[in-house]
């Protein structure tokens, strides 16, 4: 029986480390809100939801996963079947774990209903847009939309079974221990298999399994070998602006168009990131270059291609994932004079650079040029640099920059 088979499976998953998003949960448990994970294959969804079972839900719930060949044919109209078989064989709950839901079509109507009449729900999926435009439209207001990324540096810690330090009393042992654990965690990432299999080639796998299922297969491309030519150039250049214009050219892909919807496929299968420089005007953050970062900057370096180490552009890459954690709105920024701040953060009224160090005079000065300039036309009073393994306070007229190494940045924020 295939739900006795999945229910089976499911229980006796291996929870490995608890993830920070059970906290958020915890605080949702109440609420009469389907709860929704979007977040890259693999990157521990169905893990999460066992970890949220077993921890708030001891007493019972029904689990099934879509993902499941064997429910390959079926169909909204099955799901009325489905209750009344879950009933049948694990007694009346109020709980749903949907694994991978975006398999059937229209499943977002029997969502509605059950939350109409009480249930609660938990989803998962692997693709952001998908969800967006579906619960936009019939779970407006009722669902709350949770990512899921690969492990932050803590989680990456957890995993090695290393107690977290206190980055203010760091003992030279202790920091060299943490930056030992931190340059594993910029060069193999926090894809889940990826660590623990470290031997293996899982990075790239992974990447050509979402874009032949998650993308050419699901917008029914045509045309693959550009889709991965677009891909392989976007991994080989993350942190760094790209014209859409100049890639059409540089690719032959026909139409700004064309790389506009497959950067857009990308982004929703969640092998990119896509940042906008900010500005109050809407149109030219539409028309403006954009930032690219990976997922993962495991895969980053397992997949693309350079010509040496550039540790610098995985350090800025790391930032923007820890940044898309805890921050609705991430932008670059571009000042009148054309110098360039990495991120600016609305919400927080925050600039940040990134630079591997500061020992070069011109990198410094340039670094904090742009945080001076970027400050007087938005009236911003702080900003961060954060660096590899550089730390002081630097007042620039009237701006306070924090000069921060970046494996204490991640632990703190």
């Amino acid at each position: 029986m295939i739900l006795k088979d999945q229910r089976k499976d499911f229980e006796k998953k291996d929870l490995g480390i608890e993830r920070e998003e059970l906290t958020r949960v915890s605080k949702y448990l109440r609420l009469p809100y389907v709860i929704v994970f979007s977040g890259l294959r693999r990157v521990g969804k169905s893990t999460l939801l066992a970890q949220i079972a077993r921890k708030f839900y001891p007493g019972g719930y029904y689990f099934v996963n879509f993902e499941d060949e064997r429910l390959l044919n079926f169909s909204a109209a099955d799901f009325d079947l489905l209750h009344e078989v879950l009933v049948e064989l694990f007694a009346e709950q109020d709980i749903f774990f949907f694994d991978e839901i975006q398999n059937v079509p229209g499943w977002e109507r029997f969502v509605r209903r059950m939350v109409d009449k009480g249930y609660k729900l938990y989803l998962t999926g692997s693709n952001a847009s998908l969800f967006s435009q579906e619960l936009g439209t019939k779970l407006t207001g009722r669902y709350l939309p949770i990512e899921l990324l690969p492990f932050s540096f803590r989680e990456f810690l957890a995993f090695k079974e290393t107690p977290l330090p206190k980055t203010q009393i760091l003992t030279p042992i202790e920091r060299g221990r943490l930056k030992r654990n931190f340059n594993q965690y910029l060069s193999k990432g926090g894809i889940p298999d990826a660590l623990k299999y470290p031997d293996s080639s899982w990075p790239k796998v992974l990447y050509e399994d979402v874009i032949f299922r998650d993308v050419a297969a699901r917008y029914r491309i045509t045309e693959v070998r550009a889709l991965k030519e677009l891909s392989f150039y976007l991994i080989s250049n993350v942190s760094r602006l790209i014209s859409y214009n100049k890639v059409k050219e540089l690719l032959k892909l026909g139409s700004v168009n064309t790389v506009k919807n497959y950067v857009d496929y990308l982004e929703t299968a969640w092998l990119f990131l896509v940042v906008n420089r900010y500005s109050y005007s809407v149109k030219t953050q539409q028309i403006a270059p954009k930032k690219i970062y990976g997922i993962d900057t495991g895969m980053v370096r397992g997949v693309g291609f350079s010509f040496s180490e550039n540790r610098g552009i995985l350090l800025e890459n790391l930032v923007y994932l820890s940044l898309r954690r805890s921050t609705k709105e991430c932008y670059y920024y571009k000042c009148a004079n054309n110098l360039e701040v990495d991120f600016y953060l609305p919400e927080k009224r925050l600039l940040i650079q990134v630079a591997q160090n500061l020992e070069d005079k011109k990198t410094k000065e340039r670094e904090m040029e742009g945080l001076k300039r970027a400050a007087e036309e938005l009236k911003i009073k702080k900003g961060f640099i954060l660096t590899d393994d550089e730390k002081g306070a630097i007042k620039k007229g009237g701006l306070i920059i924090t000069i921060k190494p970046i494996y204490e940045w991640l632990l703190e924020t």
